[in-house]
């Protein structure tokens, strides 16, 4: 039996909004369709899961003045140039200031979907249907939305709130288990940033949770979710605080663009992103080996890559990391840590760490 739906709170006072979570979301049609304040809305989707998904929220369409832009399944489809058609699909369905995007997929669907809402007449609403386990716990909750560009990964976005969530986990029943590893990186990151207690939990769970059993699913993404939506709450646009939910992510974009979006998934590339944090802080005295192991046994549990894929260069590497959004006065700023549950904003990092890292793992 399928666990009670749950539903969370991102507190941002008028920005506020609902993540429901939980089995049969997407067929519950009174419950979002009462987001939605207008009379258009644009359903964006992707190649792969729009003929899974789209005809169980059509019925919820009914009466509106819809119609849907399908994108290809794939982080190198993040591009201005799908935005401009993004864009032109709002543009031919009419749509007014009180339209609706639905971004219907996984994280590069609500990335791109996010951002072509936010410029749509400087701004309109768009509600997050997840469905992927990596969207579900991250990219979906706290507003950031954005692009690709072939210099490095999200250097164009806003930061634009959705209206709402919705998390139905029944449709990570067709997410290939490689996908929905990717996943679980970003929920063991959130663990690593600020909570020792769940880090323990996932390493108890970690058999169900390979096995994705639905009440561990749930609970995980519930925990994960919670995390995420208070630290939003206390630092939308990644002043402070929000900064740490990327540990792992300046060595994890690199790899990405590095193997130009094709070679790692993104929870992959913050998989092996998060151990080489991990292991450039116990370098620079910050934590022990016995933490660093944990995160390794933890992440090889789970099916997850924890080594830099084979060709990549170091230098590359440096280099596409001195890009990094993080980053200030041309000194690294990398989110490094203490220990499990004690991430921390670290500046003027020595590059020299940094490569000596980089080159122990290739």
């Amino acid at each position: 039996m399928n666990p009670a739906i749950q539903h969370l709170h991102v507190a941002l006072g008028q920005r506020s909004y609902p993540v429901w979570i939980g089995a049969g979301l997407l067929d519950d049609h009174a419950r979002w369709r009462a987001m939605l304040r207008g009379r258009h809305a644009l359903v964006i989707s992707n190649t792969t899961v729009a003929p899974l998904y789209l005809p169980r929220i059509e019925a919820g369409l009914d009466g509106l003045h819809w119609s849907s832009f399908l994108l290809d399944d794939g982080e190198a489809h993040k591009t201005f140039a799908n935005v401009g058609r993004a864009l032109e699909a709002l543009g031919q369905l009419g749509a007014t200031r009180d339209a609706c995007v639905i971004a219907l997929g996984g994280g590069v669907v609500g990335d791109l979907a996010g951002f072509s809402a936010a410029c749509w007449m400087r701004g309109i609403d768009f509600i997050q249907m997840p469905t992927t386990l990596l969207a579900m716990v991250d990219s979906s909750v706290g507003g950031k939305t954005g692009v690709n560009l072939p210099v490095g990964k999200n250097l164009a976005g806003a930061f634009h709130q959705p209206r709402a969530v919705i998390a139905d986990i029944d449709t990570l029943a067709t997410l290939p288990d490689r996908e929905y590893r990717a996943g679980l990186a970003e929920v063991i990151k959130g663990a690593a940033i600020g909570d020792e207690p769940f880090f323990a939990w996932l390493e108890q769970h970690a058999d169900a949770l390979a096995a994705r059993d639905p009440a561990t699913v749930q609970e995980a993404i519930a925990r994960k979710v919670a995390y995420k939506a208070g630290v939003v709450a206390r630092d939308e646009t990644e002043q402070g605080e929000r900064a740490l939910l990327n540990l792992g992510h300046t060595f994890g974009h690199a790899l990405e663009t590095a193997g130009h979006y094709t070679t790692l998934l993104h929870g992959e590339g913050v998989a092996v992103g998060m151990l080489l944090a991990a292991r450039l802080s116990e370098r620079l005295g910050m934590s022990d080996t016995h933490d660093t192991r944990r995160m390794l046994r933890l992440l090889e549990t789970l099916g997850l890559p924890v080594t830099i894929p084979p060709g990549m260069d170091p230098q590359q590497l440096l280099a596409l990391m001195r890009l990094d959004k993080k980053n200030s006065a041309g000194s690294l700023r990398l989110i490094l840590w203490r220990g499990i549950g004690r991430a921390e904003i670290v500046g003027g990092v020595d590059e020299a760490d940094v490569m000596a890292i980089l080159t122990e793992a290739t």
